[in-house]
């Protein structure tokens, strides 16, 4: 992943809300964008990611609460400094890739310089003469990002970009996603895929059901971490010892185990296992386990916690 300062905000939401009829589609949202970002709204389906994006490009409007572009509220200018890719991308099936740029350019009013550097960016240069229809999916997709960088925008808005596609056109994808991220550009992305976020984006977002659970760096959201679990004859004892272990980010019981959490590389069991022992407890059981990225994101996004 690549090394970059965040600073300003590019895009600010405070408080969004969005109703439809009796379902609450989003909950009071608020979290910043920073410039340079590659930010991933994650959540899973039904969890409000495209409402949102819905409502930052203006094509929804919130029930309550208000969000600014670059420090500013959202409007033309604004939105000429952003590219989105929000649905099924929708060309013309009998017209080639060039030319549907063009057209994408004339529907903007502005762009069609842009057209050659944004084949080339997207590796379509080779098929700019082809037709559409003759694309496979991750070529459809590309395209689309070609016609969201027409004007060259600072910030892209992506729903999706890899839904729909096999190992190789996600693979193209996410390199791509990549690369503009390197030229500087301020990419947000909504995903259901835990994987997706983890290999591209550098913060994140995460949504269930509306609600906004965490936000920040995704190194310090998905963090792995290692689980020491410990037992003894005596629980409640072992509990309120390993309480003051203080290496341990948290000490919870769990199915009549101590479950002790690290942060990943940081778990030793003889320094646990002596702490035990000068404390006068003899473990009868001691093993230490990894929690994976997907099971850290299944306690984010099930647990009752994460909603208090």
């Amino acid at each position: 992943m690549f090394q970059q300062t965040f600073t300003l905000a590019v895009l600010s939401l405070k408080n969004i809300s969005k109703n439809y009829g009796r379902i609450q589609a989003l909950n009071n949202v608020s979290f910043d964008i920073p410039e340079g970002s590659v930010f991933g709204i994650l959540g899973p389906n039904g969890s409000g990611k495209t409402t949102l994006l819905g409502i930052v490009m203006d094509v929804l409007k919130a029930n309550s609460g208000n969000f600014l572009w670059f420090g500013q509220a959202s409007g033309n200018e604004q939105r000429k400094q952003i590219g989105t890719l929000l649905e099924t991308p929708n060309f013309y099936h009998y017209l080639s890739g060039e030319r549907n740029l063009m057209i994408s350019a004339a529907i903007k009013n502005r762009g069609v310089e842009d057209i050659p550097g944004a084949l080339e960016k997207v590796k379509l240069t080779q098929r700019r003469h082809s037709k559409f229809s003759t694309y496979s999916l991750g070529m459809k997709q590309r395209l689309a990002l070609a016609s969201a960088l027409l004007g060259n925008p600072s910030v892209l808005v992506l729903d999706e970009p890899t839904n729909g596609l096999d190992p190789v056109g996600i693979a193209e994808t996410r390199e791509l996603i990549r690369g503009l991220a390197r030229e500087g550009k301020t990419i947000i992305l909504a995903s259901h895929l835990l994987d997706e976020v983890e290999k591209v984006c550098t913060h994140v977002a995460i949504l269930q059901k509306g609600r906004l659970i965490t936000s920040g760096n995704v190194n310090e959201v998905l963090v792995n971490e290692d689980i020491v679990e410990a037992s003894s004859t005596d629980i409640q004892h072992l509990l309120t010892v390993m309480q003051n272990f203080e290496e341990a980010k948290s000490v919870k019981l769990f199915e009549n185990k101590v479950r002790l959490a690290f942060d990943n590389g940081f778990a030793d069991l003889e320094k646990v296992n002596k702490f035990c022992f000068d404390q006068g407890i003899i473990l009868n059981h001691l093993l230490l386990k990894k929690k994976s990225l997907e099971s850290k994101f299944f306690e984010l996004t099930n647990t009752s916690e994460a909603f208090n």
